[in-house]
């Protein structure tokens, strides 16, 4: 993406930021002052709190976490979604001897990891595989072509009344953001076309209060305007330093005298710039900056894009406190037809751009100390069919796919679980999906099998069913 096309979406992105901190924050001055950008007119005080975790507002936070001994925990997590299903055979297990309908175009490559190889179009991964664990048997699959799964960890069948949350609304409800900054959920995932792939990653039956903030494309449909309109927000610098006169003025008057000092600590989460700054990639290091790659906003075959700042982005929301970022990344449904590119041929430009965004952002983690606090989690929702159709493509397989983790202080440079000779099933160690996430929750520092949260009628709901622990293999 070109810096003019970048910076026109950047202007958009804070404007959906200063609308969305308009709903967390209520200040008033004094009689004959100008009014601020909601049309409130200036009386002599200043409120602080519509932003809430279970009712709390941020103040209350604040001091329950103190009281707990907490000190800004990092836990956080980045989900990186494959819309569409990504073909396992072609990208993490390959089958070389497979028949010619079977095995496909690629060839496996080694990594540095003894035993393993992976698509020779993931050259970079290949590299590191010492910082990633492959699980090659995913079983439990829904087999539908929605997000629904991998967002939350559970099926869509026998959901309760308003769906089960995704794990960032969890974190949300259980844990409110790393350090009090806003918001503890972000979603870097876009609607397009037919297939909403953003769903749930909304709150299920944990209400609205905890859907995810969206900064992209679209994202004015989920935050709350009020009496905000675009002709009253004149550009993101007037705003920004408006915001930032309007602290200095009130830090500086009696404004703020009679505060305690966690009211003073949450006005100065929700007046600042960091949100704005996570989410500004073209702010970082030249170096960090062309490390990750620059994707193209196009939606390819009517999907995601294929936006390798997504991944930059990503990091930069977690070191301000974000427990949970989704990312989409391309769509991956490579049935293929007369009219659409062959399954190869997509990923012969799918691959490279995931394994320069994934491999810039894992090292960095690793780079800047965050590798163990940090999960990373990337898949999609099944795998594909082992044999190749006429029209060059693979179809929805549901019985087995992949997931790829790095991060989070989890025993990586491994491999768990086995395929058949047409990676049709799986042979050895079948991991199912929950037992995934229930690892990703005790990453997280959420105990799954013991912790309920009340639904729509009140009743307790486990986060996954019972007899899913976490993976021994991960530590």
């Amino acid at each position: 993406m070109g810096r003019q096309s970048w910076s026109k979406w950047y202007d958009q992105l804070v404007l959906e930021i200063l609308c969305w901190r308009s709903r967390m924050l209520s200040i008033v001055g004094g009689e004959g002052h100008s009014k601020f950008c909601d049309g409130v007119p200036r009386r002599d005080f200043l409120k602080i709190g519509a932003l809430g975790v279970g009712g709390l507002s941020m103040p209350d936070i604040l001091r329950a976490e103190a009281q707990a001994g907490i000190r800004n925990s990092r836990k956080s997590i980045i989900m990186i979604f494959l819309a569409g299903g990504p073909p396992h055979q072609d990208m993490v297990d390959l089958k070389p001897d497979a028949p010619l309908e079977v095995r496909g175009e690629f060839s496996p490559i080694d990594t540095n990891v003894p035993g393993i190889q992976i698509c020779e179009h993931l050259p970079l991964t290949a590299r590191m595989m010492d910082k990633f664990a492959l699980i090659r048997s995913v079983v439990g699959c829904a087999g539908n072509h929605t997000a629904y799964q991998f967002w939350s960890g559970r099926d869509v069948a026998g959901q309760p009344r308003g769906g089960w949350p995704s794990v960032g609304s969890v974190l949300s409800k259980l844990q409110g953001s790393g350090d009090g900054s806003p918001p503890p959920y972000v979603s870097l995932v876009e609607k397009c076309g037919s297939i909403d792939w953003r769903n749930p990653g909304q709150s299920g039956f944990l209400g609205s209060e905890y859907i995810p903030f969206r900064p992209t494309k679209g994202g004015a449909n989920d935050v709350e305007l009020g009496a905000l309109t675009l002709d009253r927000l004149q550009g993101r610098r007037r705003l920004l330093s408006d915001f930032d006169r309007m602290r200095s003025r009130l830090e500086a008057s009696n404004a703020v005298e009679g505060m305690d000092s966690f009211q003073q600590q949450a006005f100065q989460v929700l007046t600042s710039n960091r949100l704005a700054s996570a989410l500004d990639v073209e702010s970082e290091a030249p170096g960090v900056r062309e490390r990750y790659g620059r994707g193209t906003r196009e939606h390819i075959l009517d999907g995601p894009p294929l936006y390798n700042e997504y991944f930059l982005m990503a990091r930069k929301l977690v070191e301000v406190g974000v427990r949970c970022v989704t990312v989409s990344f391309g769509r991956w449904d490579t049935h293929s037809s007369a009219t659409q590119p062959s399954n190869f041929a997509s990923l012969r430009r799918f691959l490279p751009a995931l394994d320069l965004g994934l491999t810039a952002l894992v090292q960095d983690l690793h780079d800047r100390g965050l590798d163990e606090d940090v999960s990373v989690l990337v898949g999609g929702e099944f795998g594909r069919t082992p044999k190749i159709n006429v029209h060059g493509g693979r179809d929805h397989w549901p019985p087995v796919s992949f997931m790829l983790l790095a991060g989070g202080g989890m025993r990586t440079g491994q491999l768990i679980g086995a395929t058949d000779r047409q990676a049709g099933e799986a042979t050895d160690r079948p991991v199912h999906f929950q037992e995934i996430y229930a690892t990703l929750y005790k990453n997280l520092g959420i105990d799954a099998a013991n912790i309920t949260l009340p639904d729509f009628s009140g009743r307790p709901q486990y986060l996954l069913e019972s007899q899913y622990r976490p993976l021994p293999e991960l530590g």
